[in-house]
C-alpha cells in the first residue's frame, strides 16, 4: 500500500442529498469535468449514487494511475457491470493472471510483422467501400465507417465477409453504447425489465449471433492468416489453449472494440477537414506527392509524415474513448490526496488533451504543432488516446496503420463537405459518439469540381 502519510480528501462540489452531482453530470459529462477542473484542480472528488468519483487531470498523477502504481488499480465494479454482459472475460474485462495469461495468448495477433500483412487487405476494403458513393450525393459519414471498419475487422481478423452483417451490428452496437449512457431507469432494480433493458437484451443477442458465426467458421475452416484461428490453436506455457467460452469472448471484445473507435476517429477526422481546408489542401498535396494516385501501401506509411500529424491531432481533439476508469485495490495517495480503495477513478483524455497548459489554443485544429521537439516537450500522459501502461490497448497499432490507409484511400478520390451542424454533440458513453448523423457531400475529385474554401468555417468545439 502507498504511504498516505498526511494526504488529504480532495475538494470537489458538496451535490444533493442522495443523488450527489449526478443531475448536473448527467446534463453533459464532458463540461461537468472540465468545470470541475477550472474549480477544484487537478484532483477532483464528486458524489454519485454509486458511491464516489475521484477524477484526475494531471499526467503525472495519470501516469501513476496506468503505469507507476497499476498493480493496485482494476477496472473496477462499476465497468465490469456495463461491458460484462457484452464481453464476458474478455481481453477488455478480464483481470490479475488471468488477464495477462489472455494478453501473452493475443499479443502475436497484433505483432507489427502480422498487422502490416492486413495493409493491403484495409486499402482494398475501402475502395470497395466507396464504389457506390456518387459525385454531390450526401452520406452519414460515421454510418459509412462504422461499415468499413466492420468489414475491415470481419477480413483481418475473422477471415469473413461481415457486409451484409454491417446495419444489424452497427444497429445493436448503437443500442448497446447508449446502454452504458445514464438513464433515470439505472436506479430501478435490474429485475425489473424496462424497454432500454430489453433492447439491450436483443442487442447483444444479436451480436452474439454474429460472434457464434464466426466462430463456428473458423472452426471449420481454419487458417494462418486469421485472429480467430490463431485464438483457437494458441496455447500457454503449460501446453494448455483456450476454452471455446473464452475463444467467444474474445472475438466478441474484438468485433466491438476492433472496428468502434476507429470507426469514429476517421468520422471525426473528416469532420475536421471538412471544416480545415488548409489542412486538407496540405495533406491531399501529400498524398499526391509521396503515392501520385496510386493506392498507399505499407512502405508508403512512413512517408506519409503529414497524415500520421492529422490523425494524431484529430485524435488529440476527439479522442474516440473520452475516458478511462479504474478502481484501487488498497488506499492510494496520489499527490497530496488519499484515494482510498474501492472508489471509481476517472481519467478523461477528453480534459486532458484540451488542457492550454500543455496545448497551445487547445481548441484549435492543428496538425503542424506535432513536431519531434513538440512530443518531447510533452509530459507523457499529456496524450493518451490509447490509455497507458500494461493495459494499453493491444489493437493500436492495427488502429492507427488502418485509420491513414483509409483515409489516405478516400482522400484521393473524394472530398466531404459537412453539411450537418459544424457543432458535434456527443454522447458520452464508453465511446464518445456522434449524436446526430454527421452528413457530408460527396465531391469527386476531379480538378476544380469543389471548392475548399466554403469548408473553412472554424468548427464549433464542445
Amino acid at each position: 500500500m502507498t504511504n498516505r502519510g498526511n494526504a488529504r480528501t480532495p475538494p470537489g462540489p458538496n451535490g444533493l442529498p442522495v443523488v450527489g452531482s449526478l443531475p448536473t453530470y448527467a446534463r453533459d459529462p464532458f463540461d461537468f469535468e472540465r468545470r470541475m477542473h477550472r474549480e477544484y484542480g487537478d484532483v477532483v472528488r464528486w458524489k454519485l449514487p454509486g458511491g464516489w468519483m475521484y477524477h484526475l487531470a494531471d499526467p503525472d498523477h495519470i501516469e501513476h494511475v496506468l503505469v507507476q502504481n497499476n498493480g493496485n488499480y482494476v477496472k473496477g465494479e462499476a465497468f465490469q457491470e456495463t461491458l460484462g454482459p457484452v464481453l464476458g472475460n474478455g481481453l477488455l474485462n478480464a483481470e490479475g493472471e488471468f488477464w495477462r495469461r489472455q494478453r501473452h495468448l493475443v499479443e502475436p495477433a497484433f505483432h507489427p510483422d502480422r498487422i502490416s500483412t492486413y495493409a493491403e487487405m484495409m486499402v482494398d476494403a475501402s475502395e470497395r467501400g466507396t464504389t457506390g458513393w456518387r459525385d454531390g450525393e450526401t452520406r452519414d459519414v460515421h454510418a459509412e465507417m462504422t461499415a468499413l471498419t466492420l468489414e475491415i475487422v470481419g477480413r483481418a481478423l475473422f477471415g469473413v465477409d461481415l457486409r451484409d452483417e454491417s446495419v444489424r451490428v452497427g444497429e445493436a452496437l448503437e443500442v448497446v453504447m447508449a446502454g452504458s449512457e445514464f438513464s433515470l431507469t439505472d436506479l430501478l432494480p435490474e429485475a425489473i425489465p424496462t424497454p432500454g433493458r430489453r433492447r439491450f437484451d436483443a442487442a447483444v443477442e444479436t451480436l452474439e449471433r454474429v460472434v457464434a458465426r464466426i466462430v463456428r467458421e473458423r472452426k471449420r475452416n481454419p487458417t494462418d492468416e486469421d485472429v480467430v484461428s490463431m485464438l483457437l490453436s494458441a496455447r500457454d506455457e503449460a501446453g494448455e489453449g483456450m476454452s471455446d467460452r473464452q475463444v467467444y469472448d474474445e472475438v466478441m471484445t474484438l468485433l466491438l472494440a476492433g472496428h468502434e473507435t476507429t470507426a469514429l476517429a476517421l468520422t471525426f477526422t473528416f469532420f475536421l477537414l471538412a471544416q480545415h481546408g488548409d489542412v486538407e489542401r496540405k495533406l491531399v498535396a501529400e498524398l499526391e506527392r509521396e503515392l501520385g494516385g496510386d493506392p498507399p501501401t505499407m512502405a508508403d506509411v512512413g512517408d506519409l509524415t503529414y497524415l500520421e500529424r492529422v490523425v494524431q491531432e484529430s485524435m488529440r481533439l476527439y479522442p474516440p474513448v473520452p475516458g478511462i476508469v479504474r478502481e484501487p485495490v488498497e488506499d492510494d495517495r496520489v499527490g497530496d490526496y488519499r484515494i482510498p480503495a474501492g472508489v471509481t477513478v476517472s481519467m478523461s483524455q477528453h480534459v486532458v488533451h484540451r488542457d492550454p497548459r500543455w496545448y497551445d489554443d487547445p481548441m484549435a485544429f492543428r496538425p503542424e504543432r506535432w513536431t519531434d521537439g513538440f512530443r518531447e516537450s510533452l509530459p507523457r500522459l499529456a496524450y493518451f488516446p490509447f490509455a497507458a501502461g500494461p493495459r494499453r490497448c493491444i489493437g493500436d497499432r492495427f488502429a492507427l496503420l488502418e485509420a491513414r490507409l483509409v483515409l489516405a484511400t478516400i482522400l484521393q478520390e473524394y472530398h466531404l463537405e459537412l453539411v450537418s451542424s459544424p457543432a458535434l454533440d456527443l454522447r458520452p458513453s464508453i465511446t464518445a459518439r456522434p449524436k446526430n448523423p454527421v452528413e457530408m457531400k460527396v465531391h469527386e475529385r476531379e480538378g476544380s469540381r469543389w471548392d475548399v474554401s466554403q469548408s473553412e468555417v472554424e468548427p464549433a468545439m464542445d
